[in-house]
């Protein structure tokens, strides 16, 4: 990531990765630590495949804390009080108006995105597309296969 970029998280998503921050520095810390004494005690260094694969774990975790940390450091909290404007936090129910289905989404940062959980980037085509709209609106969405129009039925 590049420096001084602002990360758009909603609330829960910031509790998300401090919650498995803390994780990683009190819990996983501790075990690749013993797993690395575990495997040190097993003798020639040079020839222990569970010491260079302890070794390799340490590393990830280690990176995967420093990603956390400039992530939590970087973040934006969204604010989501405002439910006449789609923003990131809002739940939004869509009505595709090609086959008049309707989908209910949670707009999140790209960070949050779980598209199969539905919730979607504000990022993301359809995301992009529906930020800042209203209830009632419809706006065409630009996609690989062609564009479509949704309409707006409800903002939460």
């Amino acid at each position: 990531m590049t420096k001084n970029t602002e990360i758009l998280l909603t609330a829960d998503g910031y509790l998300e990765l401090e919650q498995e921050l803390k994780d990683l520095k009190l819990n996983r810390r501790a075990e690749v630590v013993a797993a690395i004494k575990e495997a040190r005690s097993h003798g020639d260094l040079s020839e222990n495949s569970e010491y260079d694969a302890a070794r390799d774990e340490q590393a990830q975790l280690e990176a995967r804390i420093q990603e956390l940390e400039y992530k939590l450091e970087h973040a934006k909290i969204v604010d989501t009080n405002n439910k006449d404007l789609v923003n990131v936090g809002s739940t939004v129910v869509i009505n595709y108006m090609d086959d008049d289905e309707e989908e209910e989404y949670k707009i999140v940062g790209s960070l949050e995105a779980d598209p199969f959980n539905n919730k979607i980037s504000n990022e993301s085509p359809i995301g992009a597309a529906i930020m800042g709209r209203k209830v009632g609106e419809i706006i065409s969405v630009a996609s690989p296969n062609g564009s479509y129009d949704v309409k707006i039925v409800s903002i939460a």
